[in-house]
């Protein structure tokens, strides 16, 4: 079945871990009549929850699909995983949805979830509403909640409900536009007269619905200024506008678990959010002309979509979640993919609800769905028509802040292992499968241990691998602080011909390159010249393992000064022991220090955690470079040593109740104090 734009409405349900997004989720294809009743979470029955780790830990890991009819309009749904390990997915369906719904408790205060999704929405002007969840619990507080995202966000949160309550319970609600109430019943909402108790506040509130109404339109500003006044359809017409901006945040309340308040929510949905027609043009790049261009959602234009998600099963094989910009896509379909250079041919077409795939011979534009068997595109690539090239921009995803080595459990079966890491890879983009070429190391770099758990598991379920993951090996160096001379004699005589050979070397810091400089100081040929550049290899395998612990040994000098041969028994391997006794003597006498590689860190933390990230920064033996303020938020600069950070993502998602974020790069050595070269001995 295909649908035309104006009847689509693509919607992203994000918030907090565990305030009951896939619960809503559930309810609304309940209401909807795409499932016969509503699964629990609990039980492990729920649509998007299928994945056996989501069903296993009870909470969403990725990102989900569903669909549902709702009087005429075709509601996408994009059920968000609240964890901040999982929030790759949430990267994902923001650049597939054209408005969002932030599912938050009711609990009084704004959790750090909600905030974080709400500010996702402002930032990149995702048209939003505000539902308020868990009005069924006994200490669910309403009015608490609204004041605490009123003060968070001035001036955009707007109540346009108003939940009565009995017994601490939510038994209906007044639609405030246009003063009616209503009553849950067992057969669903029945209109009854406003109580009493309500009528001061319901005035109170359609005041100042008609003021942010007013405020988003010029026409209704003039007649609000002249009137005093507006009618429902005028008000709801303001606030429209001003959703659509981003000035305004409607709230509604009611409970997913008991299926409350949720119809109100999804007729919201239809008035008030965006359609996919109506989504601002989207930036890309003409590929013909190499500028940039506006590809606007047109079902008649020329094809143009994105992925936005791969999944992939080691069985049924790889899964490409899309969302068709413009034009539309048919079964049989070549086309076009910039970002490998490849063309592609569409298979089976595919709308998702859950892990439900229901073939359709085509998605027009504005829609979402899915295609299988693309062998050359993944997670963020574009698919257009040959003749009319565009390339969209890239999906940004969070750069990996912790990191693990991995080894096969088993021996034998690394390909294995590794394989199905780089298959996850796919399906995640905010992990990533990297070789470590300073210590040999493979590491899984994801955004926190939650997620590289939840890796680890998939690649046992998924790919039958078995793989430890461990704390990754810092790559220390060696240097030395002073000068030492010595002499490498070699010599071994066991019949027939002998080996023979004598060097003295100078060794001292300060390298050429920073690594290792040889040189040839030698007179009168007391090394003959063919010995010379086994001397030098000799030196270049012994720097591969200093004497400290046995890491690299750096900014090494060394200068071949004397030395002695023999005429019949000096031969290159000789030459080559020599040098690496000389290194073993004189390395220990030249104050022999170890080097530890030092982080530039950016960490982004509201103002009122500063104090903890310092101290414990200092606990790191790190420096505070400098500090800044960026919207709102202070942006601290730091150095410290990688072997005190190697976790830090866990700490300080601790210690900012998950607020705070950074990154780090490497910037140069230090030498490491005692302590450290000690831990390492033991």
């Amino acid at each position: 079945m295909s649908i035309s734009a104006e009847n689509i409405r693509n919607i992203a349900i994000v918030g907090h871990s565990g305030e009951g997004k896939t619960t809503l989720f559930e309810a609304i294809l309940f209401n909807g009549g795409a499932i016969e009743r509503m699964g629990k979470i609990e039980n492990g029955t729920t649509v998007s929850d299928f994945d056996e780790q989501e069903i296993a830990r009870k909470t969403s890991i990725s990102l989900s699909l569903g669909y549902v009819t709702w009087k005429n309009i075709k509601i996408n749904l994009l059920d968000v995983p609240g964890f901040f390990d999982f929030e790759g997915e949430c990267c994902s369906a923001m650049r597939a949805c054209g408005g969002a719904i932030v599912v938050a408790g009711a609990g009084g205060s704004v959790t750090v979830g909600a905030e974080k999704a709400v500010d996702r929405c402002l930032s990149l002007k995702k048209p939003t509403i505000l539902f308020i969840n868990g009005m069924d619990k006994e200490n669910a507080d309403y009015p608490g909640t609204v004041r605490a995202f009123q003060e968070k966000y001035k001036g955009k949160i707007a109540p346009i409900q108003i939940p009565m309550m009995e017994g601490n319970k939510m038994t209906g609600f007044i639609d405030v536009i246009t003063g009616k109430a209503f009553k849950f019943g067992a057969s669903g909402v029945e209109e009854v007269p406003v109580p009493a108790a309500y009528t001061a506040e319901l005035e109170e509130m359609l005041g100042v619905l008609q003021e942010t109404a007013a405020e988003n339109d010029e026409e209704l500003l003039d007649k609000y200024f002249g009137e005093g006044s507006l009618t429902s359809d005028e008000i709801a017409l303001g606030l429209r506008k001003g959703i659509h901006t981003t000035s305004v945040i409607p709230v509604l309340a009611g409970s997913a678990l008991l299926n409350k308040g949720v119809i109100n929510l999804m007729n919201a949905l239809g008035e008030y959010l965006p359609q996919a027609a109506e989504r601002a043009a989207l930036p890309a790049t003409d590929l013909k002309t190499k500028e940039g261009t506006q590809v606007l959602c047109d079902e008649n234009g020329p094809l143009a979509l994105q992925v936005f998600k791969t999944a992939v099963d080691p069985f049924v094989g790889k899964l490409n979640y899309i969302r068709v910009c413009r034009g539309v896509l048919r079964s049989g379909m070549t086309v076009y993919n910039p970002n490998t250079d490849t063309e592609e041919r569409i298979n089976a077409i595919y709308l998702v609800s859950g892990k439900k795939q229901t073939p359709v011979t085509e998605l027009t534009a504005g829609d979402i769905g899915a295609v299988n068997k693309l062998s050359n595109t993944g997670t963020g690539d574009t698919l257009c028509d040959p003749s009319a090239p565009v390339q969209f921009p890239p999906i940004d995803f969070p750069a990996p802040v912790l990191s693990m080595a991995v080894n096969a459990t088993v021996r034998g079966t690394e390909d294995k292992v590794f394989g199905g890491l780089n298959r996850l890879a796919e399906e995640d983009k905010s992990f990533e499968v990297r070789k470590n070429t300073e210590t040999g190391e493979t590491l899984a770099c994801g955004q926190g241990e939650v997620q590289l758990e939840v890796i680890k598991r998939r690649l046992k379920s998924k790919f039958g691998a078995d793989a430890d993951f461990t704390v990754p090996t810092v790559a220390y160096r060696e240097s030395i602080l002073s000068k030492a001379e010595a002499e490498g004699k070699h010599k071994k005589q066991s019949g027939g011909a002998g080996q023979f050979g004598v060097v003295n070397i100078r060794f001292e810091p300060g390298a050429e390159d920073g690594v290792f400089e040889f040189v040839d100081a030698t007179v009168g040929g007391s090394v003959p010249k063919q010995f010379i550049p086994a001397v030098e290899k000799g030196l270049r395998e012994a720097i591969q393992k200093g004497v400290l612990a046995g890491f690299p040994m750096v900014n090494l000098k060394a200068t071949l000064f004397d030395g002695k041969s023999h005429p019949v028994d000096s031969k290159e391997i000789a030459f080559v022991s020599a040098a690496k006794l000389s290194y073993e003597d004189g390395i220990p006498r030249a104050k022999p220090i170890l080097l530890e590689p030092i982080h530039s860190m950016k960490i982004t933390v509201p103002e009122q955690y500063v104090g903890d990230i310092m101290g414990d920064l200092n606990k790191r033996r790190g420096r505070i470079i400098g500090m800044d303020t960026v919207n709102g938020l202070q942006v601290i600069t730091a150095e410290a040593p990688e072997g005190e950070i190697l976790t830090y993502a866990t700490a300080l998602r601790s210690m900012t109740q998950g607020r705070g974020r950074f990154s780090s790069e490497f910037v140069r050595y230090e030498q490491a104090p005692e302590t450290v070269l000690q831990t390492l001995k033991k």
